[in-house]
């Protein structure tokens, strides 16, 4: 039974349309589920990124804190023998002042050492040349044999902290 209908023998004749059709579906399924696949991860490591910035940053902040609260360790820990000779020179209890005056000398000079080891250093000695960057004239007085300019007396000794200046030193200056 042939049928001479040129419509169903030109049905019969061609390929399954939907299978084509089926086999791209399942392509482009097959690409959704591999970009799906590598969203979720990029998703993931942009979240493990976050976090790990996150907490390095508040490690940092933690670690700024802590030598913010500790920066003056070096330096209290060098100050406690001061601090003890001091205690030890107001804990004497009889009247030899030249023993306590000896006492406080090497107190000071032990000052001196700690603070200058700490990169304190004192400007504005007698006979150096006047720095307005760093003494603050008080006076100008006459003084025969020295020059116009330099430092006759110092009223309060200057300081430089690491090459900035912490205190002017307070200074008379000739004429």
């Amino acid at each position: 039974m042939e049928s001479n209908d040129p419509k169903a023998a030109n049905v019969n004749s061609q390929p399954n349309g939907d299978s084509g059709a089926d086999n791209e579906l399942e392509i482009l399924s097959r690409q959704l589920a591999e970009c799906e696949a590598k969203l979720a991860e990029m998703r993931d490591t942009v979240l493990r990124e976050r976090a790990e910035l996150d907490n390095q940053r508040k490690r940092l902040q933690r670690d700024l804190e802590q030598a913010r609260k500790f920066a003056n360790e070096k330096l209290l820990a060098d100050l406690l023998p001061v601090l003890d000779n001091l205690e030890r020179g107001l804990a004497l209890e009889n009247s030899d002042y030249a023993g306590l005056r000896g006492g406080v000398e090497l107190t000071q000079r032990e000052l001196a050492r700690v603070v200058e080891a700490n990169g304190l250093k004192p400007v504005g000695a007698i006979g150096e040349a006047f720095n307005p960057e760093h003494h603050q004239a008080m006076a100008m007085v006459e003084v025969a044999g020295q020059g116009a300019g330099r430092i006759v007396a110092v009223m309060q000794k200057g300081y430089v902290l690491n090459e900035r200046l912490l205190r002017p030193a307070l200074v008379s200056v000739s004429k």
